[in-house]
């Protein structure tokens, strides 16, 4: 909900696991940097699951009432959180009915962004799985999202962020988006462009490393004239696009990129790239819609 003097507030969706705080600090802190209000949403799901055969289950009356008083204990247990780190930040709280994944998205109508926290289970296994929130949020939301993971990865000095330049339209918001990043933590900026050679090999390999520097100059250009304290950075890297980003974000604060793309960046719904890195970064990941 847009507040009264017209800012979009922050949104954060609140685990209840009080042992899962990563989103949630990253929220606070984003917005007391944006000055900006934070809005807590609890999602809660419906009585589908959870009973073995023949078991007696609860009145629709009764799991409602235990339902709200565990969210309610939930919200309050972040509010008290965030005011204990960030006491200045305006906060609201939504406690809602349904998949919270549909409920984010709905969200992201009026917010400045959207923050979620994942884990990861195993290297071969995740939670960004079909029914999980942060892939189908982030493939339809109207505002960024970002995708905290936890655990809490060791981050590098000179402090930076990387951003995925393919020349897209959602490329050059991914750009405008980490540069406010960067300026806001006086951190710097590395721009990558990932070229990705064809299977079936290329006749003219400098012809296109020279188009590559032409897109990712081009889209990068003027845009350190609104920050001119970021130290910017931008290179043309040979790879997989998930690969190089993934390994060139290991230490950065954060990685931004485009929902969707073209060229090495082209997928379904959600971009391929967008997918890939969301699966394997180990730091936030930003996605950023046209």
């Amino acid at each position: 909900m847009t507040g009264a003097d017209g800012r979009r507030p922050i949104v954060v969706g609140v685990d209840p696991d009080p042992e899962k705080r990563l989103a949630l600090s990253w929220a606070a802190d984003e917005a007391q940097r944006r000055r900006l209000p934070l809005r807590l949403v609890h999602a809660q799901g419906t009585p589908t699951g959870g009973y073995r055969s023949g078991e007696v289950r609860p009145s629709w009356e009764e799991w409602n009432r235990e339902l709200h008083g565990l969210g309610d204990r939930v919200l309050r247990d972040a509010v008290s959180f965030v005011e204990t780190r960030q006491p200045t930040v305006e906060l609201s709280t939504l406690l809602a009915e349904g998949e919270p994944a549909w409920i984010l998205h709905e969200e992201t109508r009026n917010a400045s962004l959207v923050v979620v926290g994942s884990w990861h289970l195993s290297r071969r296994r995740t939670l960004f799985s079909a029914p999980s929130v942060a892939l189908p949020l982030a493939a339809h939301a109207a505002c960024p999202v970002v995708v905290v993971p936890e655990p809490e990865h060791v981050t590098q000095q000179p402090a930076y962020f990387v951003v995925g330049v393919d020349g897209s339209e959602h490329s050059a918001e991914a750009v405008n988006l980490a540069m406010e990043e960067a300026a806001l933590r006086g951190a710097n900026l590395r721009a990558l462009y990932v070229w990705h050679p064809p299977l079936l090999g290329l006749l003219d390999e400098h012809a296109a490393l020279g188009e590559c520097r032409r897109v990712l100059a081009e889209t990068v250009a003027g845009r350190t004239e609104a920050h001119p304290d970021v130290e910017l950075h931008h290179e043309v890297v040979r790879g997989h696009p998930v690969d190089v980003l993934t390994q060139a974000s290991e230490h950065a604060l954060g990685l931004v990129v485009g929902s969707r793309g073209r060229g090495g960046f082209t997928g379904m719904v959600l971009g391929s790239v967008s997918q890939g890195v969301l699966h394997h970064a180990r730091c936030p990941v930003i996605t950023v819609p046209a």
